[in-house]
């Protein structure tokens, strides 16, 4: 089982960005899904983050809400984050973590995949 975030790129300040993540290898279920990111030099922290199930609640960074919106597909095992107004400060690597990936026989915790590079200049 993998996760695959994709979509990054190199925008102006004021621009948007959707990324996405994408489970696979057998999946049947996505548990909750986190985006983190990793600016260069710093540690990585959390910027949004989407619970499983009918509720859906989601929690942002201070630092991102009312500019990023994170939603799920499940029957697509799909995880998005819209970036908008985006900063050179959004600038790093954006990685995408599911507590749990289920499939018929097994569960995985806390998979993280690779994460895409979102790049902003003023």
């Amino acid at each position: 089982v993998q996760l695959q975030a994709s979509g990054g790129g190199s925008v102006q300040a004021g621009g948007s960005l959707t990324l996405s993540c994408e489970a696979s290898g057998n999946v049947l279920t996505v548990g909750s899904v986190s985006w983190h990111r990793q600016a260069p030099g710093e540690a990585r922290e959390l910027v949004a983050w989407i619970v499983s199930g009918h509720g859906r609640d989601t929690t942002y960074a201070d630092s991102v809400k009312g500019r990023f919106t994170i939603s799920r597909d499940d029957s697509k095992k799909m995880v998005f984050l819209q970036l908008t107004s985006l900063k050179p400060e959004d600038t790093g690597v954006y990685y995408c973590k599911a507590d749990a990936l289920y499939t018929f026989t097994e569960t995985y915790r806390d998979i993280w995949g690779r994460g895409t590079l979102v790049t902003v200049s003023s």
